[in-house]
């Protein structure tokens, strides 16, 4: 199956309208609530059901998790948000896609399995919000491109700053030449943090079955503390702070930008410098660069500086600005005539002149409801969401290439989008996929697909 390029995308007619097409099994209704379930209860993706859950429109009608202990607590949680209403328990995923009644999933699994479960869900007719980022791999992505496209499903990815609007308000102005030429756009993520030590080894819990916790990841052990949110220092499990976090801000960035192609090149400096020594693989601290046409990108990351801040809950629901400087996620536009500042989680902008002058600005508000009723809307009318996998793919692939640069020992890469490939580089493209020593072979008895990590796909009709 060829890939699905940006430009075929953007120029396809299911671009800028309808799919054209119905939802497989159960068609909904205006008047109907659309069956929703869970896959993976952890923090974010609890937040995000519960949230759909108090909706009169929506019912969370089943629950999946692998940690059993979790799975009967989050079920009577969700039974608090629609009144009562509990939802049917699933320790396999399988369970879900078999269930007819589901219309679409939520899928907040550990990164490594976002791929996996998401197209899985698009062969099994059921309609995807997954969370961020979507991909392990810039190979993956594309795969779950391919599978939305083929099986006809809607894919929402949780970068819920596509459907704020103080956003778009922002991609409007840069858009009209108000800022004049932007050359240069600067991405932070600068956060706290400290060092990580796996300490003793323990034994799963009761219940637990850890080889489907690693899933398409290389056989270990198990840990407890990769167990508990400790995968996200793996590579094997993760991309990083750049993906669990920067990618919102990468993503954002790129979206007011007009969502160029990808960039000709990109460069990498950093490594695990103020925690060295500890157990964790991604860097602590990272500097990447992105060469577009006619401007540049920086990212800068940083697991140490404790200075630095997110915006704060009453920020992200009120009529404030951060303090910028001090803003770890805010993004920076420098255009020939004016600046502006753009904060992440609600936060606003603000447009700034050579002198400190506030000529232009819009508050913001935190837009996960926003993001949320736009997936509600896109099952029901089959449009394309704000945040569809084939846009995500691009941004997401784009994050890939700064850990791809890092990864092969700082160096400076050159991209070729015409064939999706690292030019001159074969270290670079064996880390766009899982290697094939990594992963092992596994099925899923319900579904129709079989996964060779590293290998190939097989899409049955």
């Amino acid at each position: 199956m060829n890939s699905i390029k940006r430009r075929t995308f953007l120029k396809s007619g299911v671009a800028a309208s309808a799919l054209g097409f119905p939802a497989l099994g159960q068609v909904r209704g205006a008047n109907d609530r659309v069956q929703v379930a869970l896959i993976g209860c952890g923090g974010r993706g609890t937040q995000v059901t519960a949230s759909l859950a108090k909706r009169s429109d929506v019912e969370c009608t089943q629950i999946c998790d692998i940690h059993e202990d979790r799975l009967v607590r989050i079920a009577d949680h969700m039974a608090e948000q629609q009144g009562g209403r509990k939802p049917l328990l699933a320790r396999r995923m399988e369970e879900v896609y078999a269930n007819k009644d589901v219309d679409a999933v939520v899928v907040a699994t550990p990164d490594h399995w976002h791929t996996p479960a998401s197209i899985l869900a698009c062969q099994a007719g059921k309609d995807v919000y997954v969370e961020k980022p979507f991909s392990h791999n810039i190979w993956e992505g594309r795969k779950l491109v391919e599978a939305a496209r083929k099986y006809r499903r809607i894919v929402q990815v949780g970068t819920q700053n596509r459907s704020a609007p103080y956003t778009l308000a922002a991609r409007d102005y840069i858009q009209s030449g108000k800022l004049g030429d932007v050359r240069l756009v600067k991405v932070f993520n600068l956060k706290g943090g400290g060092p990580f030590h796996l300490g003793p080894s323990g034994s799963p819990p009761k219940g637990f079955s850890w080889k489907t916790w690693l899933g398409p990841a290389r056989p270990r052990p198990y840990h407890s503390r990769i167990f508990h949110a400790g995968w996200h220092y793996f590579w094997d499990y993760s991309g990083g702070d750049l993906a669990d976090d920067g990618i919102h801000q990468l993503d954002l960035a790129l979206m007011v930008m007009g969502d160029p192609a990808a960039p000709a090149a990109v460069s990498a400096s950093g490594g695990r410098i103020q925690h060295k020594g500890d157990d964790a693989e991604v860097p602590d601290v990272e500097i990447l660069q992105y060469d577009y046409p006619g401007f540049v990108l920086t990212f800068e990351h940083s697991h140490f500086a404790g200075a630095m801040s997110k915006i704060n809950g009453s920020i992200r629901a009120s009529d404030q600005f951060p303090h910028w400087p001090q803003c770890a996620t805010r993004i920076e536009f420098y255009g020939t005539k004016d600046n502006m500042m753009l904060g992440r989680h609600g936060g606003g902008w603000q447009v700034f002149t050579s002198s400190g002058k506030v000529v232009d600005q819009q508050y913001g508000r935190h837009p996960d409801p926003e993001h949320q009723q736009n997936f509600v809307d896109c099952i029901r009318s089959r449009e394309l969401p704000n945040a569809d996998v084939g846009l995500a793919q691009v941004t997401t692939s784009v994050m890939h290439m700064g850990n791809v640069a890092h990864r092969v020992g700082n160096q400076k890469l050159w991209y070729s989008d015409e064939e999706e490939r690292f030019i001159d580089n074969e270290p670079a493209n064996r880390l766009a996929k899982r290697s094939p020593q990594w992963g092992h072979r596994f099925g899923l008895a319900c579904c129709t697909l079989t996964i060779f990590i590293g290998g190939f796909w097989l899409f049955a009709g």
